[in-house]
């Protein structure tokens, strides 16, 4: 290990730039947010490279991709520039005064409605606690955690987490079917009947949640065995857009309960109302491994589920 270290190829310093480059696909964008010139970064790939006898990068006039080697060094550690990070962080938080900051990934396919009951309570108790939040796929979530990217993250899990990570609390999300309310007319009933709903839901333009998320993924079977075989017109990646589209006559939809809450005012949604829910878990996530520290456990003790 001595003999290794002293002749690595690379330091954590030129690990991270290489990082950069990969994620920006670009030796500019890399540059300006690691504060070099481009020449400057384009010496230390350069270097890295020469050093281990690969070629981590290909070049093209337009954009930077990874090769094979470049892309297998950038997801083997990325892990471990996200512990240095992680380290560094609790570093500065514990022992020099920094403020302390929590950094949340909230799924995509959890509707805005939902981050005050994340949040609003954490804002009121502990205001001296800064937190950054992200809005992305469940995937990139999972990703971002087990990379230490992310502290936490709210998700529809899938049907088996990495094994690095854990949930901290679950709870239900129901889910009720709304249409423009001039459509909805066509049922004539508060809860239709199975015959009435069999004559109207292939007639209707479904507008759904992409099917590779872990909602969708779960709602399709759902349906069908609801006897629902519907081919979307539309899939979108956010109840929010979709309760839109709905309230502009544009098709019909299987929505959170709790996503309409801020639309109580749209008289152009109709619910119907259905004798079975389709209902989906939704997670909190963080890393196994390590304890959380108290101003985390905290604040997920704060969040209203």
């Amino acid at each position: 290990m001595n003999d290794y270290l002293a002749t690595t190829p690379f330091d954590l310093y030129e690990l991270n730039l290489f990082h950069l480059v990969v994620k920006h696909r670009s030796f500019t964008k890399a540059a300006a947010m690691a504060g070099l010139t481009q020449s400057a970064i384009t010496r230390q790939i350069k270097g890295m490279e020469d050093s281990l006898g690969l070629e981590l990068l290909e070049r093209t006039t337009r954009s930077v991709h990874a090769t094979a080697a470049g892309e297998f060094l950038y997801q083997e550690s990325a892990r471990l520039l996200g512990d240095v990070g992680y380290t560094l962080q609790r570093l500065r938080e514990d022992y020099a005064g920094a403020r302390k900051e929590i950094s949340v990934g909230v799924s995509r396919t959890i509707a805005l409605s939902y981050l005050p009951g994340f949040f609003h309570a954490n804002l009121r108790r502990t205001p001296e606690i800064s937190c950054r939040l992200t809005h992305q796929p469940s995937g990139e979530i999972l990703n971002a955690l087990e990379t230490n990217a992310l502290d936490l993250g709210v998700l529809c899990p899938p049907r088996r987490l990495p094994r690095t990570l854990r949930t901290t609390h679950q709870f239900e999300d129901a889910f009720t079917l709304i249409a423009p309310a001039k459509g909805a007319h066509e049922l004539g009933q508060t809860t239709p009947t199975k015959k009435a709903l069999g004559q109207w839901v292939p007639r209707q333009n479904w507008l759904l949640i992409g099917e590779d998320s872990n909602t969708g993924q779960a709602l399709r079977p759902w349906m069908k065995k609801q006897g629902w075989q519907v081919n979307p017109i539309m899939q979108l990646d956010n109840f929010d857009l979709i309760i839109n589209l709905v309230s502009l006559g544009m098709g019909v939809s299987f929505v959170p309960i709790r996503a309409l809450a801020l639309y109580g005012q749209k008289h152009s949604i109709q619910r119907i109302n259905l004798k079975t829910r389709f209902r989906r878990q939704l997670v909190v996530v963080v890393r196994k491994h390590r304890k959380l520290p108290p101003h985390l456990t905290r604040f997920v003790e704060n969040v209203l589920f």
